[in-house]
């Protein structure tokens, strides 16, 4: 694709990387095979190729809409079309540059900004969530159908084992909304990694990973949320720790890409650069294990085995490239994988994107719980909190994070 981009974006950092990215689109339109947002809606412009269309236009001085915006929005970046695209295209990359770019040249309605304002303040404000969510469960009974469904019911963490202190030890990171909506996700995890020799434990100094804030396009605070966490890392790096395991793939991808997100900041880059290399999803880490981890299963015994839907996150397949790793996992532990159509596309959770586009994310949730729920599982199972939460609305079938079903 050729391109001819504006003055004001040419020779900055974003209009090369922009101009990178666009050259690459040879605009075949594979991408529309696998776009959520074009085979709901059908219209080329809710497709990747008419997105960089619009920002391509946009970056060469066109003027921006609120249609542009609109049509950015409705992105769920879930990064499908990068998985398909054969030339390379780094859809994500671009769009988040785009969307950037939009937003300082068209003004939001004051009801949307505020609504995307108090998500940014809010979401990645660890106990402000947790005491909400309280309130919110109390409140459940009296809340209309819709709002209450949002609400998950309070699951208490596994039974607290006594664990050894190991050599080996991993960080974690404890995330913003998980902690409160399901502390069992890493309780479990700590629980599995213990047995195979590894000590996992959070640094009460990291939080959010930045992503809320970053793609809600208020990206130099989701730039500070990034800063913040390697600086709660840094001491626990420089002593040892041999990774940093995410639990939660939303986060995993958002930390794996420090590095190229702060590839800019003198101060920052290097460090950046080590906490994304040491990032590794939970399943990576035991997938390395695998031996260890399988001694432990026979040494424990049989546990009750299940027929499970594994949904893969976006984050995980398209964002990480982690594909099939969970589903042998599981199959070790003695569970039954079944087979899922249309398992590369997405939930409709997508971060904060079915607070902001309800109607889209339910009919993706929807058709989601239809191809999950076919082989008739005894439980779904996913890798992200946000996925987890957004598909248990939909259905009665237990839905739990994998890691849960290894203990």
């Amino acid at each position: 694709m050729q391109t001819q981009l504006a003055d004001f974006i040419r020779d900055t950092a974003d209009g090369q990387e922009a101009d990178r990215i666009l050259r690459a689109c040879v605009h075949c339109g594979f991408c529309l095979a696998t776009c959520p947002t074009y085979q709901i809606l059908g219209d080329e412009l809710d497709s990747p190729r008419g997105r960089i269309y619009l920002m391509k236009q946009m970056l060469e001085g066109a003027a921006v809409t609120q249609k542009t915006l609109a049509h950015l929005d409705r992105c769920l970046t879930c990064r499908n079309c990068e998985t398909t695209c054969p030339s390379g295209v780094e859809y994500g990359r671009l769009i988040d540059i785009g969307r950037r770019i939009a937003e300082t040249k068209v003004a939001r309605p004051l009801t949307q900004s505020l609504k995307r304002r108090a998500l940014a303040k809010f979401l990645p404000q660890q106990k402000l969530f947790g005491g909400a969510l309280k309130l919110g469960r109390m409140a459940k009974p009296f809340l209309p159908g819709s709002l209450a469904n949002k609400i998950p019911a309070q699951t208490p963490a596994p039974h607290a084992s006594r664990l050894t202190p190991h050599a080996r030890k991993m960080l974690a990171l404890a995330g913003c909304v998980q902690p409160a909506l399901a502390p069992q996700i890493n309780a479990a995890a700590v629980q599995v990694l213990d047995a195979i020799g590894i000590s996992l434990f959070e640094e009460k100094n990291a939080g959010c990973c930045g992503a809320v804030g970053f793609h809600l396009n208020f990206q130099e605070e989701g730039l500070a949320a990034m800063r913040r966490n390697i600086d709660a890392w840094w001491p626990h790096i420089e002593a040892g720790a041999e990774a940093i395991v995410m639990t939660a793939s939303g986060c995993g991808v958002t930390v794996r890409e420090y590095g190229h997100y702060l590839r800019h900041d003198p101060a920052y880059a290097e460090k950046a650069a080590r906490v994304s290399a040491l990032t590794k999803d939970l399943s990576e880490v035991l997938l390395a294990e695998e031996a260890a981890l399988s001694a432990w299963l026979e040494k424990r015994g049989p546990t009750q085995s299940r027929r499970v839907s594994f949904q893969a996150p976006c984050t995980l397949q398209h964002g990480q490239k982690i594909t099939g790793v969970v589903e042998a996992l599981l199959t070790v532990a003695g569970h039954t994988v079944l087979p899922v159509a249309e398992s590369n596309l997405c939930c409709g959770s997508a971060g904060t994107y079915s607070l902001l586009e309800p109607e889209i994310s339910m009919r993706l949730r929807d058709r989601k719980l239809g191809h999950l729920s076919a082989p008739q599982p005894e439980v779904i199972a996913s890798a992200n909190i946000g996925c987890l939460t957004h598909l248990q609305s939909g259905t009665q079938t237990p839905v739990r994070h994998w890691v849960e079903l290894l203990i």
